[in-house]
């Protein structure tokens, strides 16, 4: 049976996995050792699973294949950070990155090939959607962050941010899905209070996250409080208004009684003004929420530019004297264009190029 035949074993739930064990005549604990290998040990290849019997190994290779990512390139800044390119089994790319402060590893995943809301400033904005990212090709990527963290800076996984490639809310099932294996005591057991899922703004889908209950906390980029600029940078505000987006963070607020997060871009002459702060203070004030305002970063084609630092700083302050915690996060990993708004698979692209 070819690959393309063969079903990806990871998107078998474990009753499922349980019930084709019975079927071909074996123990539905069987079913359970897989499950555990799968998604606690993080292996990729049935020859692994050496508690399954040879016998079992060699059925489990003829019905079903581990479609996991292959790490392709790995790039290390002058801060520390690290990015890579991770193919997938049928040949797209996405990039993940490490980024280690102070006491804190946070990885950064992905979870679309490419994006389709076209974010003026974002390099990933530029590319097409591919397609959706699995479950497992997103825990793929904590595992091998995980793995950096512990091989370069001999340290566990502390974060994980979904501030990668694509809209996390365009793939709603299989993040939540990627989400429930990286935190259950079946697979990493990691906290889902450290797990950042970050949207561009999908109403609807924002009120979802709340009516499922989740646990993880939730960050709005939103580099703009008013329609009409964030309109000009963000098409998708066209379709989901700072109104309609604030009502379905306030209903998530109610639900989760989780603080949301604003990850605010501060762009020359755009959006670093005093006037920007009262806007945006009028916006935290429907619920609790804290700001995160970003260094700009250069994605090569000279549409924005960084905003000055002393602006920058008027800008918290404001907000910081008005009762809003504010805090600018200085970019990292540029010099390997792995800070925020620069994941473009740059190197993929120039292959396809050359093809």
């Amino acid at each position: 049976m070819s690959n393309k035949a063969k079903i990806d074993i990871r998107t078998l739930s474990l009753a499922q996995l349980k019930e084709a064990f019975v079927a071909a005549g074996e123990k539905a604990f069987r079913g359970q050792q897989v499950y555990e290998w799968l998604w606690k040990k993080s292996c990729t290849s049935f020859a692994g699973m050496k508690n399954i019997s040879a016998e079992n190994r060699a059925w489990l290779d003829e019905q079903y294949v581990i479609n996991t990512i292959e790490i392709v390139d790995k790039q290390i800044s002058k801060d520390g950070t690290i990015k890579s390119g991770f193919t997938l089994h049928d040949g797209f790319m996405v990039e993940g990155v490490l980024i280690p402060a102070d006491d804190r590893m946070t990885a950064c995943v992905s979870s679309q090939v490419g994006c389709s809301l076209t974010c003026k400033f974002c390099a990933t904005g530029k590319m097409n959607r591919e397609r959706n990212l699995s479950a497992g090709e997103i825990y793929d990527q904590v595992v091998a962050i995980k793995n950096w963290a512990q091989t370069h800076y001999g340290k566990p996984l502390t974060n994980i941010v979904f501030m990668g490639m694509g809209e996390p809310l365009l793939n709603y099932a299989n993040v939540l899905a990627g989400i429930d294996k990286i935190t259950s005591q079946e697979g990493l057991g990691m906290a889902a209070d450290r797990i950042t899922v970050s949207t561009a703004g999908i109403a609807k889908m924002i009120q979802k996250l709340a009516d499922d209950k989740v646990r993880f906390n939730l960050a709005l980029s939103l580099h703009a409080a008013n329609d009409l600029k964030r309109n000009m940078i963000m098409p998708i505000n066209e379709s989901n208004s700072l109104a309609a987006v604030g009502a379905a963070l306030k209903y998530f607020h109610q639900h989760t009684k989780k603080r949301v997060t604003f990850e605010y871009i501060a762009f020359k002459d755009f959006n670093e003004g005093i006037q920007d702060a009262k806007e945006l203070l009028a916006f935290c004030k429907q619920f609790p929420a804290k700001v995160n305002v970003i260094e700009y970063n250069p994605t090569g084609d000279g549409a924005f530019e960084k905003a000055d630092a002393n602006k920058i700083d008027a800008f918290c302050a404001y907000l910081e004297k008005n009762g809003v915690v504010a805090t600018v996060r200085r970019s990292r990993g540029k010099d390997i264009d792995a800070a925020c708004g620069q994941l473009a698979n740059k190197k993929h692209e120039d292959a396809l190029l050359e093809q």
